[in-house]
């Protein structure tokens, strides 16, 4: 048995309806389980996923207060008012303001974008930027990406005599800023509420313009795809069209940042975003002022685009040191101060944290603890902690901090991630409020990650054609992942660990004619833990491997596990204790049956974990079992498994003398000596047993088990090394001696247990553990 480090979740669907969406749309059954597995119950919901060139975006004036918006835009652009786009610090923050920028550009609008600075104004509206605006001589402010929370800065506006426009995607709090219009797809009955920020500004720019702003799709799906917003209905649209427009971009500012990456733009895809336009956009909002992000994204010259792209790619890289540094001291705080096992919801705070990057080292730590994270930076000077937040599934982290308001003056965010501001003193209360709601909310199996498997296959359905199939689901992200398959219990060709310090695993999985390999990062042990003819379960993406030209699907692993017991062969095993040392302590149980055995190994950390086998039957369930030694029956180990059977068992069968390479006398060699015993007894077997072994070729062992067999039949009397024949004697069968049967019966567990293949053992034991005698486990 392995254990998997998650919870497999599979989706499931009716196989009727598979079977027969797959022979009306076309698709292999496979990729087509993998749709109604995701929800599309229909030709028209599956044609419309697959298809995006077949649709089109909604309305914009959809929206909520949209013509409002847009007649006030177009009266300040009539008026010659100046227009102040307000946004915010990240990939999302910056891609709205630069969409919503250029569409008011295009149509004369007199109009400057203005993003707080992280450190010193926080997130969101704010005073002093109201009244900087006022006093620069705006008179429309038009938040994008933020504002939602904003109800003191929307009453400030109206005392300065601005008119506000709110245009945000967060989660809308009990209380609404009093703006003058407000854009924000839940807050009316418009058809995809899931909107990024920048999202809402492409429909703003949509409405504004009169026509969808295709020039602005490799903007607006920078913001779509680093933002984490479900990838379906509307925002997969901008997603797909987006990345089409950005491997054709001849925008400067984005070619230099892909330059810089070592990144090709005509290959550009999801990842291109996730991995690597929208974290180094997100490092200059994180480390400093965002401005260059935008003004990199807004530039049309060549060399100013290549500095700001250098500039912002050596930021990323001092933020990726940052976060490892600040990553390692909360992971050591949190083993030190604050344990998982006894906090459900970790709250990290320390001074001299880079406030920009926590949000980053919360995900860190979810991914590490799997508990909701916050990560706060402290200021003394101020007396606040200010930081982000990350969540699990089943702990609605905008729910739960709402109910915490009266100590969260500042918050905002989704049910997985969230910012916040609050008084020092505030810090630990906050931990024990979040920590009793979390007591309430999730139960133990909740703090083990899940992954979600979308369809069961077999080796045999990985093919490029079916993976050919499946990249049709792309653009892959948050509500469309990439597919995850789930292979179960496969026959394993081969395994091994690679990679220079072999932490990585490699294997080959066999299916009648068919080969699929499997590669894991960081699973190295795993080759360790799996013994030879185990059969294994997967889960992973796939994806196809090329060399020299030369395409093979190949899945990656992301989990694996082996469902059934195990045997491992340590047989003829050398340093058996460093082996040992190498296993789980809490799983380990060292079972010797005879104590002089411990003399051979030292077991160093693990003696505690010695038990007697008399009284092993009680530690079998799950754990894995080591047999140090020989049982002297086969009964011993029978008596051990009545109740339980573990997950693993590992064989030494550790004995002294071997049995089956000394001679076993015939009975003719029985005949002859006791024979010659009565011919020449007494006789001193001290004085003369050498003579007697050279003169028939036996070992001394030989002579004097054969004595000893003698010895218990009464067929011979010994004293002081002299054998002498007993009289009167009964003709008795060679059986009747204990010496003897216990010859016999180690032969035969030696040959069993010993000598076996491990073929054979494996089956000898499953004989046991299925309730069959031994003795029927090698015919």
């Amino acid at each position: 048995m392995l254990q998997a480090k998650t919870r497999w979740r599979q989706k499931t669907g009716n196989e009727e309806l598979i079977e027969s969406l797959s022979h009306s749309l076309g698709l292999t059954p496979f990729v087509t389980a993998l749709l109604v597995h995701r929800g599309l119950q229909t030709e028209t919901a599956i044609t419309n996923f697959l298809y995006t060139e077949k649709q089109d975006f909604h309305d914009p004036f959809l929206l909520q207060d949209m013509k409002k918006v847009t007649d006030r835009i177009y009266r300040a652009i009539k008026e010659q008012e100046p227009v102040l786009i307000f946004g915010d610090y990240d990939a999302d923050g910056v891609s709205s303001t630069t969409v919503l920028y250029e569409a008011l550009q295009e149509l004369g609008a007199q109009v400057e974008f203005y993003i707080p600075n992280r450190f010193t104004e926080g997130y969101g509206p704010n005073e002093g930027a109201f009244r900087w605006a006022k006093e620069a001589g705006f008179s429309l402010i038009i938040t994008v990406d933020t504002g939602i929370s904003a109800v003191k800065e929307a009453n400030l506006a109206k005392e300065l005599g601005i008119d506000l426009i709110i245009t945000d995607h967060h989660e809308p709090p009990p209380q609404l800023p009093d703006a003058y219009a407000i854009i924000h797809p839940k807050l009316d009955d418009y058809p995809f509420k899931e909107l990024a920020g920048v999202g809402v500004a492409f429909k703003v720019a949509h409405a504004l313009l009169g026509r969808v702003p295709e020039h602005l799709l490799e903007i607006a799906v920078i913001g779509t795809i680093a933002d984490l917003v479900p990838l379906h209905g509307e925002n997969r649209l901008l997603a797909k069209r987006g990345i089409e427009k950005l491997r054709q971009t001849k925008r400067p500012g984005l070619l230099a940042l892909l330059q810089v990456a070592n990144s090709n733009p005509k290959e550009a895809n999801e990842e291109t975003i996730g991995f690597t336009i929208g974290p180094r956009i997100n490092a200059v909002g994180r480390l400093e002022d965002a401005a260059p992000a935008v003004h990199l994204l807004l530039t049309e010259d060549i060399e100013e685009a290549k500095g700001l792209a250098e500039e912002i790619d050596a930021l990323n890289k001092q933020r990726q040191e940052i976060v490892k540094q600040i990553a390692q001291e909360a992971i050591q705080e949190v083993e030190e101060l604050y344990p998982p096992e006894q906090n459900k919801v970790l709250v990290i705070a320390r001074e001299g944290w880079n406030a920009g990057v926590v949000g980053i080292v919360a995900s860190k730590l979810v991914e590490r603890f799997y508990r909701p994270t916050i990560i706060l930076s402290i200021d003394h000077d101020k007396g606040i902690a200010k930081g982000s937040a990350r969540s699990i599934e089943g702990f609605d982290l905008f729910a739960n901090l709402s109910d915490c308001r009266d100590i969260l003056p500042h918050f905002g965010g989704h049910p997985m991630a969230a910012g916040m501001t609050l008084q020092l003193e505030d810090v630990d209360e906050l931990r024990v409020r979040l920590n009793k709601l979390a007591d309430i909310q999730l139960m133990p199996e909740d703090l083990l990650p899940v992954t979600e498997i979308d369809v069961t296959c077999q080796p045999r359905d990985i093919t490029l054609s079916s993976i050919a199939e499946m990249s049709m689901l792309a653009p892959f992200g948050v509500g469309n992942p990439k597919p995850r398959l789930h292979i179960e219990d496969a026959s394993l060709e081969s395994i091994r660990q690679i990679g220079a310090d072999g932490s990585h695993l490699k294997l080959t999985m066999r299916d009648e004619e068919v080969r699929l390999d499997g590669v894991g990062f960081g699973f190295g042990q795993a080759a360790e833990e799996i013994s030879p003819i185990s059969k294994v379960s997967i889960v992973g993406e796939a994806s196809i491997n090329e060399w020299n030209n030369v395409k093979k699907p190949q899945i990656m692993i992301a989990d694996i596990a082996v469902t059934d017991w195990q045997l491992f062969d340590w047989r003829s095993m050398r340093n058996v204790e460093k082996h040992i040392a190498m296993l789980p302590k809490n799983q380990v149980k060292i079972v010797y049956f005879r104590s002089e055995t411990l003399e051979k190994f030292s077991v160093g950390e693990y003696r505690d974990h010695l038990i007697p086998a008399a009284k092993a039957r009680s530690h079998m369930e799950g754990n894995y079992i080591i047999l140090l030694d020989m049982p002297p029956t086969t009964k011993h180990l029978q008596q051990m498994f009545i109740n339980a059977f573990p997950a693993r068992i590992y064989a030494v069968f550790y004995q002294e003398m071997q049995h089956t390479f000394s001679t076993i006398p015939t009975r003719e060699h029985f005949k002859w000596y006791y024979s010659f015993l009565r011919q020449q007894a007494p006789f001193s077997i001290v004085k003369h047993g050498a003579q007697l072994c050279a003169h028939k070729g036996w070992s001394k062992d030989t002579v004097n088990f054969m004595t000893m067999v003698f010895f218990e039949l009464e067929f011979v009397k010994i004293k002081d090394g002299v054998i002498f024949i007993a009289h009167q004697t009964q003709k008795r069968d060679l059986t009747e001696s204990a010496t003897y049967r216990e010859k016999v019966n180690q032969l035969q567990l030696e040959k069993e247990l010993v000598y076996s293949t491990y073929q054979q053992l494996k089956m000898w034991f499953q004989h046991m553990k299925d309730g069959s005698a031994h003795e029927e486990a090698l015919r």
